[in-house]
């Protein structure tokens, strides 16, 4: 019965009983005038004022010195994994609970992801989880933090910021900062998103960004490094720029480079998204808010941003009273048209990351029975 009143409920919003999808991009501004303007240009590649334009823009919006723009969401971190000194054979302290983009691209670079709790209201990465970890299993020596019990080297932290809700970043930062741990954000659902008005992004070493179909700001693909070192965001752009030395005629390579360069046609589509992104957010808030006043009071709780922080509210989840309801959910919204979906499986449950080292995750465990993800494009 609860349920049937919440598919009513979201069908009313969307005005429709056809299929409701999770997310839908909405191009309402310049996004045809500046790709027609590429393709006039020619200049459809790698190489173009869009992607000067769309790094220039991404600094501004994450107050941050040097923006990279890349193919994508995991290219930019695993470079920026790189870029903080992570090599092979060394750890990466990360969640659990997260999209396996954040463990897949601590595996590119032949490192090993340790998987921590989260906080149950945040569901990203818990201060409290890291610092229990590093004070039993961490010790300072002169080259770096090393984990006693692997005897591997821990050469950065992962926090991802889960559905546009901000973690307790600055606790993080603070803990790994004593440990002599560099932070490398996965901010790859969180454009928008701060903490007392500082983007989300910006707190680490450097940040990562996801432009893919489903964010709130799209280019089809795409995706962006940050850095508060101007320097290691200069390497950044040269190694996503397969290493080249800068040359008139002479392709000479000097390191192992990547070719994850955003083409200049991507990033004209960025650039006229990121146009709207405060109009988004502000329609995202509107939906936000009035799935607050229908939830108030039920045993179905919408997870909300913690005080002092803003979120992009990318998508919208509900915490269902347990796996049996979460289940019974899912079947019935998604048998009504209404598309809902479960939040992710725990890495180390897949075969890839079974053997890596975590902790209790009693938190993470706790939310994959219960989160669910409900449509949070705007209906208006």
């Amino acid at each position: 019965m609860v349920t049937n009143k919440i598919i009513n409920y979201i069908q009313d919003l969307y005005k429709t009983k056809d299929f409701i999808p999770l997310h839908a991009p909405s191009f309402k501004g310049r996004e045809k005038d500046y790709v027609l303007d590429t393709i006039q240009s020619t200049f459809v590649s790698s190489v173009g004022p869009y992607v000067d334009a769309f790094e220039a823009k991404m600094q501004e919006l994450t107050q941050t010195p040097k923006a990279v723009a890349v193919v994508n969401g995991t290219a930019a971190l695993q470079v920026a994994l790189r870029l903080a000194g992570v090599k092979a054979g060394d750890e990466v302290l990360t969640q659990a609970l997260t999209f396996v983009a954040t463990a897949n691209a601590i595996a590119y670079n032949h490192a090993h992801p340790v998987f921590l709790d989260v906080d149950r209201d945040t569901m990203g990465l818990s201060p409290d989880a890291l610092t229990a970890f590093l004070e039993t299993h961490a010790e300072k020596r002169k080259n770096g933090t090393y984990n006693k019990t692997t005897q591997r080297r821990i050469a950065a932290c992962l926090p991802m910021h889960t559905f546009g809700l901000m973690c307790r970043i600055e606790a993080i930062v603070e803990i790994c900062a004593a440990w002599n741990i560099p932070v490398v954000e996965d901010a790859a659902e969180a454009l928008g998103s701060s903490v007392n008005g500082k983007a989300a992004g910006s707190f680490g070493l450097l940040g990562t960004f996801s432009f893919n179909g489903n964010k709130i700001v799209t280019c089809g693909g795409g995706g962006a490094i940050v850095s508060n070192d101007v320097e290691l965001g200069q390497q950044g752009k040269y190694l996503t720029t397969t290493a080249k030395v800068p040359h008139a005629w002479e392709y000479v390579h000097d390191e192992l480079g990547y070719n994850f360069r955003m083409p200049n046609l991507n990033a004209a589509l960025a650039c006229a998204q990121l146009e709207q992104l405060d109009t988004f957010i502000v329609q995202k808030k509107k939906l936000f808010e009035q799935y607050r006043s229908f939830f108030e009071g039920s045993e179905i709780k919408l997870k909300q941003p913690l005080p002092d922080t803003t979120s992009n509210h990318w998508l919208m989840a509900l915490e269902l009273p347990n796996r049996e309801a979460r289940d019974a959910f899912l079947r019935a919204t998604n048998e009504a048209g209404v598309m809902t979906r479960p939040i992710w499986q725990l890495m180390y449950k897949l075969p890839m990351y079974q053997q890596c080292q975590r902790d209790s995750q009693n938190q993470a465990e706790y939310l994959e029975n219960r989160i669910v993800n409900i449509p949070s494009f705007k209906p208006f």
